[in-house]
């Protein structure tokens, strides 16, 4: 019984092979893949209160420095008034002497 193996046969045959090869690998499970328990964390994890407390403290930290940019704000305006005042004042007193003949 020697039968003539079409293309199609072939390509069926090379195409359940591929299959059952893909099956065999995801079904199997490698060293690296396994499920190992879970390392406990390196670092320290702060409790819930903890983390409210450091964001308190983060948020007076900013409040502080935004009180600070303000206030030197405020004095730079401050200063600068002063100056120009200072300016006109000097120029009224110019002009003064002048219209007085001094």
């Amino acid at each position: 019984m020697t039968q003539a193996i079409s293309r199609r046969s072939v390509l069926s045959i090379f195409g359940l092979a591929g299959l059952g090869l893909a099956a065999a690998t995801a079904l199997t499970v490698s060293p690296s893949h396994a499920q190992t328990p879970p390392e406990p964390p390196t670092t320290y994890r702060a409790t819930g209160t903890e983390r409210r407390v450091d964001r308190r403290a983060e948020r007076t930290e900013r409040r502080q420095e935004r009180r600070i940019t303000r206030a030197e704000r405020r004095r730079t305006r401050r200063e600068g008034r002063l100056e120009r005042r200072l300016i006109r004042r000097e120029g009224r007193e110019i002009r003064r002497d002048v219209r007085h003949g001094l």
